[in-house]
């Protein structure tokens, strides 16, 4: 099954499968990132996130490849007067033509042997000083039944962003957090949050 048939599927299941408030960890970053403009939100699904950040004055761009999850953010962002530009793709075949000053993620579920590409695109993408903020699910959340997959190779470990990003400053950090995002993730769950800073 395609990414896109499975995330479709997904999101055609309920009005907004995630809800409609941006995940709590990067919306408690809007702070460390108010004098920025340009922001990305790579894997955004429905567009809880744009949506978020393009009211608090940011110059947002999105990619899914998801085009059922991102016609419900473009619908959002029209109801809402907001510009936000979608690109429907795969990250794998993501091409890093721009710079932003911000990249966000929530729930990147990306395959281990894909990630040093991604994450080499990532760091490419951004400008001197700007950030990647992102919460990812931790090989331990399977422990848990509050959402994210229950596959290994799609979970995170703290080593996977220490073995990369080599040019950055990064905070790291394993926690148990509780979610409440739509019917798609409910109760306790075990994350990777990171702040990563190019140099």
């Amino acid at each position: 099954m395609s990414q896109q048939i499975f995330w479709n599927g997904k999101f055609s299941k309920a009005d907004y499968f995630y809800g409609t408030k941006a995940n709590e960890f990067l919306a408690s970053k809007i702070k460390l990132i108010k004098n920025k403009k340009k922001l990305l939100c790579l894997g955004e699904g429905e567009g809880r996130n744009a949506i978020f950040f393009a009211k608090n004055g940011f110059e947002v761009s999105a990619i899914d490849t998801s085009d059922v999850g991102l016609s419900k953010l473009e619908l959002r962002s029209k109801e809402e007067n907001l510009n936000v530009k979608t690109f429907c793709m795969d990250l794998n075949h993501w091409e890093t033509s721009e710079k932003y000053d911000v990249i966000v993620a929530s729930y990147l579920h990306m395959f281990k042997e894909e990630r040093e590409k991604l994450f080499r695109k990532i760091e490419d993408s951004l400008n001197p000083n700007a950030y990647f903020i992102a919460e990812f699910f931790s090989t331990k959340q399977l422990d848990f039944t509050s959402g994210g997959p229950k596959d290994l190779e799609l979970l995170y470990t703290i080593e996977d962003f220490k073995n990369h990003f080599l040019s950055c400053k990064k905070e790291l950090k394993e926690e148990l957090v509780t979610l409440n995002e739509g019917i798609g993730h409910q109760g306790e769950a075990c994350v990777i949050r990171v702040v990563i800073q190019k140099l």
